[in-house]
């Protein structure tokens, strides 16, 4: 081959490279506006949300499954174990929470940089730089990116699932998918993938989501299954259901060796939840908005408009987004991460009495991508030029919004820190009181509180009972035991002839000591 051929071929490859994308009007998605998005958000976790933040209720539940410091909190019928074995790998050696801390962070950052990649050919990379930023900054995700919590990443399962799933579609409903090294037909709206990588990420994304929760796994994917099978795209809908299937096997598992069976398990969930059935609870996600981190029950005044204008504008901007796509051709990628968000979000919305801002994670995240769509839309000509006007009210309607995020952040991040410090300070009374490992704390938050006393936690009622006022009493007879009840609260049947003491705001009552000995009293 001459050099004016070779040369041609280079020139010819280098344009196919840079052609703009059919549907989209801009070039292959860049990954470092990607991986800015992610690496400010994990530099924000670290900087806005301190290391030092202690584990709260339901970390400690999570946690304590796979640590050898502390004894294990009870584990609830809702409750997944894709948490415990996301922390295992830090957890399972060191007590340093500042360590579990920096590394969900780090683990965060790249969950969103890839969920984010698996988007690309759908939206242009500043959409999808606008997307992540977006959902970043909110005061939910920067809070629980470096917590042992479950809903980030139900979110960025959902955001990989839907995104591969997306670019794994044929062009037309009625074209079978075509096989790698085919070229793309003319007029073909978004990319489809060659090789395993996209039903791979559908795979991974679906198994992820019900790793960590699977009723919201379930929520998320019914649109997905619907369109897949809509399109007889049967790869697709094995890998859906095979995702699906391999995540929540284990909490399937464990629903007939625990509870008798998977409808026992459902059911027990149910009543832990406060029953599920017709609750609007709109209302209540919107208190929760102000800083609040379960709301339950959920009263009080609403928080300012300043804090919460933007869940109103939501939908708004999903509406917009989705007539934008429907005008340009490109229907798909914005209905359907619209539909699964939502499915994500009807369960929270319309069948449970009570709410937590960390609920919505996996709704906002699918949210996001249609509505930085629509803001570009806002803010560009159709020939792609800046409007001024639309541009200067955006800009001051992100300032105005980044702002109430890290004010209602700030405000958490302080609340959670004294209550946390005040847990520490009680373990540390309980210690001089002679409640030392290996003891057992009953009652009144005893989950978290056993936790940083390094004690066994029980409970004889309740949605987290697990265990009888015999075996607290037989306890009593091995190691230190002590009741915790709340505030004006009268103390239990079993432990009303044992020794008060106060810790803070709340009572103590210390069991006789085991050996026989005088009670410990605290001098």
């Amino acid at each position: 081959m001459g050099d004016g051929t070779k040369a041609t071929a280079v020139t010819g490859r280098r344009r196919e490279r840079e052609t703009l994308r059919p549907g989209t009007g801009r070039r292959p998605t860049d990954r470092r506006p990607l991986a800015a998005v992610a690496a400010l958000f994990t530099l924000a976790q670290l900087l806005l949300n301190a290391t030092g933040l202690g584990l709260g209720w339901d970390e400690i539940v999570y946690v304590s499954q796979v640590t050898t410091h502390h004894p294990a909190a009870f584990f609830s019928a809702p409750r997944s174990r894709g948490v415990s074995l996301l922390v295992a790998p830090v957890a399972s050696w060191s007590a340093s929470t500042a360590l579990l801390r920096t590394y969900l962070a780090l683990l965060s950052g790249l969950g969103l940089y890839l969920a984010l990649r698996a988007w690309r050919g759908l939206f242009p990379a500043r959409v999808l730089a606008t997307a992540g930023a977006l959902f970043a900054t909110l005061w939910v995700t920067l809070f629980y990116g470096p917590q042992a919590m479950p809903n980030l990443w139900v979110a960025l399962g959902a955001l990989l699932c839907v995104g591969f799933l997306l670019r794994a579609l044929p062009d037309r409903p009625d074209r079978p998918p075509r096989s790698p090294g085919t070229p793309r037909p003319a007029g073909s709206r978004w990319p489809v993938p060659s090789g395993p990588v996209p039903l791979g990420g559908v795979m991974g994304g679906a198994a992820l989501m019900a790793w960590m929760r699977p009723a919201d796994a379930v929520w998320v994917s019914a649109p997905l299954l619907v369109l897949v099978l809509a399109r007889r795209h049967l790869p697709l809908a094995a890998a859906l259901v095979g995702g699906l299937s391999a995540g929540a096997a284990e909490w399937v598992a464990e629903a007939y060796a625990r509870y008798g069976g998977l409808g026992e398990r459902l059911a027990e969930a149910s009543r832990i939840q406060g029953g599920l059935g017709r609750h609007l609870a709109f209302d209540d996600q919107l208190r929760a908005l102000g800083g609040r981190g379960l709301c339950r029950p959920c009263a009080g005044a609403l928080p300012s408009p300043a804090l919460t204008w933007w869940w109103f504008a939501l939908p708004l901007l999903a509406a917009l987004a989705l007539a934008v796509a429907i005008r340009a051709g490109r229907t798909l990628p914005t209905a359907v991460p619209l539909a699964c968000a939502a499915t994500a979000a009807a369960p929270y919305l319309l069948t449970i009495d009570y709410a937590a801002p960390r609920f919505l994670q996996p709704a906002y995240a699918l949210l996001a991508p249609p509505v930085a769509d629509a803001l570009g839309h806002l803010a560009r000509a159709p020939r792609g030029r800046w409007r001024p006007a639309a541009t200067t009210l955006l800009a001051l309607g992100a300032a105005a919004h980044l702002a109430a995020q890290l004010a209602v952040l700030t405000h958490v991040t302080a609340g959670q820190s004294a209550a946390r410090r005040d847990w520490a300070r009680a373990a540390g009374t309980l210690h001089a009181l002679g409640v030392r490992p290996p003891c057992l704390l009953t009652g009144y938050e005893s989950i978290p509180l056993g936790y940083y006393t390094g004690c066994s936690s029980g409970d004889i009622s309740g949605h987290n009972a697990n265990t009888t006022p015999a075996a607290i009493g037989a306890a009593a007879r091995r190691i230190p035991v002590a009741a915790v009840t709340a505030p004006g609260a009268a103390p239990p049947p079993y432990a009303r002839a044992w020794t008060p003491r106060r810790v803070g705001g709340l009572t103590v009552l210390l069991a006789p000591p085991p050996d026989g000995g005088a009670a410990a009293s605290g001098r």
